[in-house]
């Protein structure tokens, strides 16, 4: 994705500043997957030169992360949300919306507000695009910045997902700052943690039977509402908050995925998942 965004907006009253474009196989000696920590350098740049939107993709760019114009980091949930709204809202565009099971659980508020089919996958982008092959789709995406559009090819595209948001910006003509708010305000603060921990994969198959067959009555003191399998082990309680394990599929790594309305119920959830971890 090295220079496009300026190739792109040429002409345009849209200031580019490029950074970390060198064609570099080892990316610097930074890592170009589009996470927070990897961004430390560009929030010091970005603390002395403010911006309207910081966009960042990873190595082959089929994936977006952000920060606000200085520094704040931008979540892939809040940047999906943001998306997701902005085509609905300023496009007027409808159809089945797509979601990872572990995209945030704001996406179903608003689909529910809207009255869209939210359709949710497995972990995978080739879920998604399956989904999108068959049509009707307004939006697919996934927690780790792939999000695929209509009218494209069905396949992520971390490009076309950053044009978009400054679309987004031009249309509204407010800081993020406020459309995040606003979002936050209309569909309920949700907070989002994950944690990788290391676990046996011989072990993995014990994990999920138990997750699966003797799941917590309540989390964070509301009752349990669902239990999805299809892929690791969802837990849903009936206040939206969840937990997720799920394990890699060629590491002994285990993944575990919280939301709730706050960073410490989240972190609370995360807690409960490695403590079930423990009891296999």
């Amino acid at each position: 994705g090295a220079g496009c965004f300026d190739e792109l907006l040429a002409g345009t009253t849209c200031k580019v500043t490029t950074i970390n474009a060198a064609h570099d196989p080892n990316f610097g000696g930074i890592s170009p997957e589009p996470i927070e920590r990897n961004y430390g350098n560009s929030q010091r740049l970005l603390a002395k030169h403010p911006h309207d939107l910081c966009l960042v993709t990873d190595g082959d760019a089929d994936r977006v992360g952000g920060m606000d114009g200085r520094g704040r980091y931008l979540s892939t949930h809040q940047l999906i949300c943001l998306l997701l709204r902005h085509y609905i809202v300023n496009r007027k565009a409808t159809g089945r919306v797509i979601k990872a099971l572990t995209t945030t659980s704001m996406v179903d508020r608003m689909c529910e507000h809207y009255g869209l089919e939210l359709v949710e996958t497995g972990v995978g982008f080739k879920y998604i695009c399956a989904e999108m092959l068959k049509g009707n789709v307004l939006l697919g995406f996934e927690e780790s910045g792939g999000i695929g559009f209509p009218g494209h090819v069905p396949e992520r595209d971390g490009i076309l997902a950053g044009l978009m948001l400054l679309e987004m910006l031009a249309a509204e003509k407010k800081p993020l700052s406020t459309l995040l708010a606003g979002l936050a305000k209309q569909f309920g603060p949700h907070e989002y943690a994950r944690i990788d921990t290391h676990f046996p994969l011989e072990k993995r198959g014990a994990l999920m039977d138990f997750c699966k067959n003797q799941p917590p009555a309540k989390l964070l003191g509301s009752k349990l509402k669902d239990v999805k399998s299809y892929d690791g082990v969802k837990y849903v309680a009936e206040n939206g908050s969840w937990l997720m394990l799920r394990g890699s599929g060629t590491e002994p790594i285990l993944r575990i995925y919280a939301e709730a309305r706050n960073q410490a119920d989240a972190w609370k959830l995360l807690k409960l998942g490695v403590g079930i971890t423990e009891k296999v």
